[in-house]
């Protein structure tokens, strides 16, 4: 296992190393590998909506809110796995993430779906436009807070 996070993590950087200069300065490795993980989920995310909607006719916030548990489950064990070096002890992770989750899906998962909904956007849409929404705030969450490094202050 260690062996395909390596050659995940090597892969991201091969990916900012073909940046043009300006741009593989500015984007770290963890944004590509971010984008692959939670691309992968948000994928899982809009066929378990489909198939909950269309497929056995649950209301719209029991489907979004169904698929929407699957794919974070999902992309939290992913991220720690490929993409973040975790310092902290998982329950801590764990514990921070359930909180950024809670705080996404109340504003941007639930909110935006459901006014974009409101005036005609079919869900499908709507829920893709709260995926771009949802993907800066959760990366900048993961990266920063829930995986992100501690710090230790020092006596300088």
């Amino acid at each position: 296992m260690a062996d395909s996070r390596e050659r995940f993590r090597r892969a991201c950087a091969a990916v900012v190393g073909v940046l043009p200069g300006r741009l593989r300065r500015i984007v770290a490795p963890s944004l590509v590998g971010f984008a692959v993980v939670n691309g992968f989920t948000f994928a899982v995310d809009l066929v378990l909506l489909s198939l909950l909607i269309d497929g056995l006719h649950l209301p719209l916030w029991a489907g979004v809110t169904l698929a929407y548990g699957t794919a974070f489950a999902l992309s939290f064990v992913l991220n720690r796995w490929l993409n973040f070096d975790p310092e902290r002890p998982v329950g801590t992770q764990i514990g921070r993430y359930v909180g950024v989750i809670a705080v996404n899906y109340a504003v941007i998962v639930l909110g935006v779906t459901h006014a974009l909904a409101a005036v005609g956007v079919p869900y499908q849409l709507a829920r893709l436009a709260a995926g771009t929404c949802e993907a800066v705030f959760m990366y900048c969450a993961m990266r920063w807070f829930v995986f992100g490094h501690t710090r230790t202050r020092t006596g300088t």
